[in-house]
C-alpha cells in the first residue's frame, strides 16, 4: 500500500490514517513531498522536509519512506514502488490549482479509502499555536489570528478529540508485556506536540534498554510547570501521538508527578531518563529524587535541540504566513464543497424533471 503527503505537523490523524492503511495490505510505503513542492502548492511548511521525513519514519506501521515523492499522486510512482494501491482518507487534498490530488489514482481505480480521524488537523494544530502568547513580542492574540469560529471546513474546522477505549486499544502494542529478563526503561513528562526532537529522544532513550513506558502527565499538571497557554493538546491527544512511536512499548496516562516508589515497583522500572533539555518545573521538590535514590536515575542527551517551545516560536515568528496558508487551504476547499453541493442539486433537478 501507498500514502502520502506533507506530513508537517504530524499528529494523530496522519498516524491513524497510516494504521489503517497498513491495515490493508502487508507492507506500508510513505511518500513525502519536499519542502519545495508544499510551499508551491500549499503554502510555507513548519518542519523541514529532512524532519518530515524523520517524524514518518518513526510511526510504527511505516515500512518504507520515499522521499520528495510528486505532490500530485503519479501512477508511475506507485509502479515503480510496486505499490498496489494508494490510500488516503475521506477528506479533501487539493493543489495549487484547486484540483484533487488523487483524481489519477481515482481514475486508474487504484485509489482506496480510509476513515478521516475527527477531532484533529494540521490546520487546527497551527491556528492553537497561533494564538498562544508565550512569545514576549507579542502581548495579546492579535485580531487577524483564526479562532474556532473562523474554521468553516469541515476538514480544518477546530473540534475537540472523543477519546474511546477502542482508538487506545487500535494504537496500541498487541504484545504489550516485557519478556523475562528485559531491561525496563521509563520517562515521563508532557511530550506536547510530537516533533523531531521528542522522536529522537525516545529513540535514545529506548536504546537504554528493551521495553520503553512512557508517563504522560494529566494536563493540570502540564499547565502547572509550563503556564496558562499549555497544554497545546490534551492528554487524550497525546496519549494516542505517543503509542504511535514506535520506540514506545507502553504509555502510562495520568503518569504520577513525581515520579514514586509504588510506580517503580509496579512496572519493576530499571533505569529512570530524563532528557537534557527539560522545564524547569514550578512545582516544588526534585520529581525524580526518588529514583536518584535508588541509583536508576540517568540524563540522556538525543543530540536534538528542538524544543515544544521551538516548535511554537517557528510558528508564531513567521505567524503571517502560516495565517495566510491556512485562510487559502480553508477557501479552496470551501470553494471545491459548493462546487459539489451545485453539480449534486442540477443532478436532483434534473431527475426529477425526467420523472
Amino acid at each position: 500500500m501507498w500514502c502520502d503527503g506533507c506530513y508537517d505537523i504530524m499528529h494523530f490523524g496522519h498516524a491513524n490514517q497510516l494504521r489503517q492503511a497498513k491495515a490493508m495490505g502487508d507492507y506500508l510505503i510513505v511518500g513525502v513531498h519536499n519542502d519545495s513542492d508544499v510551499q508551491h502548492h500549499k503554502g510555507p511548511t513548519v518542519l523541514t522536509e529532512e524532519e518530515r521525513y524523520k517524524m514518518v519514519r518513526s510511526v510504527k506501521w511505516v515500512d518504507e519512506v520515499v522521499e520528495a515523492s510528486p505532490y500530485v499522486t503519479e501512477l508511475e510512482t506507485l509502479n515503480e514502488h510496486q505499490a498496489e494501491f494508494c490510500v488516503h482518507g475521506d477528506d479533501i487534498t487539493l493543489d495549487s490549482n484547486g484540483q484533487d490530488t488523487y483524481r489519477i489514482m481515482k481514475e486508474a481505480n487504484r485509489y482506496r479509502e480510509c476513515k478521516r480521524t475527527q477531532g484533529v488537523s494540521t490546520t487546527d494544530l497551527v491556528g492553537r499555536m497561533l494564538l498562544m502568547t508565550r512569545s514576549p513580542s507579542i502581548s495579546e492574540p492579535s485580531s487577524d489570528l483564526p479562532t474556532q469560529e473562523q474554521f468553516v471546513s469541515p476538514y480544518t474546522k477546530a473540534c475537540n478529540l472523543l477519546q474511546t477505549s477502542n482508538k487506545i486499544t487500535q494504537f496500541s502494542n498487541r504484545e504489550s508485556e516485557p519478556k523475562p529478563g528485559d531491561k525496563i526503561v521509563y520517562t515521563a513528562g508532557a511530550f506536547d506536540m510530537m516533533h523531531p526532537g521528542l522522536v529522537d529522544f525516545l529513540s535514545v532513550a529506548k536504546k537504554q534498554g528493551d521495553y520503553l513506558i512512557v508517563g504522560l502527565y494529566d494536563d493540570t499538571i502540564v499547565n502547572g510547570y509550563k503556564g496558562h497557554s499549555y497544554p497545546i493538546q490534551s492528554i487524550h491527544e497525546r496519549v494516542l501521538s505517543v503509542l504511535a512511536n514506535r520506540d514506545v512499548n507502553e504509555v502510562v496516562i495520568g503518569a504520577p508527578y513525581p515520579l514514586t516508589e509504588e510506580v517503580i515497583d509496579h512496572f519493576n522500572i530499571d533505569l529512570v531518563v530524563r532528557g537534557m533539555l527539560h522545564d524547569s518545573e514550578g512545582h516544588k521538590g526534585d520529581p525524580y529524587s526518588v529514583a536518584k535514590d535508588k541509583g536508576i536515575y540517568k540524563e540522556i542527551d538525543s543530540g536534538n535541540d528542538l524544543t515544544g517551545e521551538g516548535l511554537v516560536f517557528r510558528i508564531i515568528k513567521n505567524r503571517s504566513n502560516y495565517i495566510k496558508r491556512n485562510k487559502d487551504k480553508q477557501k479552496k476547499e470551501c470553494n471545491l464543497i459548493k462546487m459539489q453541493a451545485e453539480i449534486e442539486s442540477k443532478k436532483a433537478a434534473n431527475a426529477n424533471g425526467s420523472s
